[in-house]
């Protein structure tokens, strides 16, 4: 029995636990927006731990993050990398709680978010370099010459590489996906197995194991869309 029983069967519970995570969001969004808003506010921070604060940490930490690994159109896929983030980390942490599942223990949520993050990295290399994208794919250019006014690169092993490495492209969706599928999973049934077994005390040790699983997956899943997208800006050589 969770919260999501009464109408699980009209709005299946994976679109409940996406819907409830969005509104925490838009809400920590809002409130964060209150704080900062007119005359000499936002200046200084808040006392002690506030949405405001551990939002402002967090995204400092990206925004560093994006540019270190994306360069300097970083600000251009911040939004999306960002928006990625705050929602895997908020449907990790509701799952944590007893009677409320996160929408990232299922697979249609994780599939969702790596497929996502496969397209926009493939859009930017693809607007970024056209046709010319393609040449990450071909291996090596083992020499070059001058023909109709061209460089022709002659890639001699391109059958073999375009067979090995457009595949490996696309199994990045695959290990996105079942990575954080994997471990969120893991995580929120062993919590609740200890919290059938023995209520108190021990459960409290797991969740607390279960905050830095949840950060670390949500941040990991950032980072690496973040690094492809470094590397589809990168020019094809």
């Amino acid at each position: 029995m969770n919260i999501y029983t009464p109408l699980d069967g009209t709005i299946p519970w994976v679109i409940q636990a996406a819907i409830l995570a969005g509104l925490l969001m838009l809400t920590g969004g809002l409130l964060v927006r209150s704080r900062v808003s007119g005359e000499g506010a936002g200046v200084l921070p808040d006392e002690g731990v506030t949405v405001r604060n551990v939002i402002e940490v967090l995204v400092e930490m990206l925004a560093n993050l994006a540019q270190d690994r994306i360069g300097a159109e970083w600000r251009k896929f911040f939004p999306i990398v960002g928006t990625m983030f705050l929602f895997i980390l908020v449907s990790n942490l509701i799952g944590l709680i007893p009677g409320i599942e996160g929408a990232t223990s299922d697979a249609n949520t994780t599939w969702a978010w790596a497929i996502i993050s496969w397209v926009v990295y493939t859009w930017v290399g693809i607007a970024k370099h056209k046709q010319k994208y393609l040449v990450k794919f071909l291996g090596p250019s083992f020499f070059e010459k001058e023909m109709f006014g061209r460089t022709i690169h002659f890639r001699l092993l391109a059958p073999i590489m375009l067979a090995i490495e457009l595949p490996l492209d696309i199994a990045r969706i695959l290990t996105l996906a079942v990575r954080l599928l994997a471990n969120m999973f893991a995580d929120h049934t062993v919590i609740a197995v200890w919290i059938g077994l023995v209520p108190i005390g021990v459960p409290a040790i797991f969740m607390g194991l279960g905050l830095i699983v949840s950060f670390l997956q949500a941040f990991i899943f950032a980072l690496l869309t973040m690094i492809y997208i470094g590397l589809a800006l990168e020019d094809p050589h």
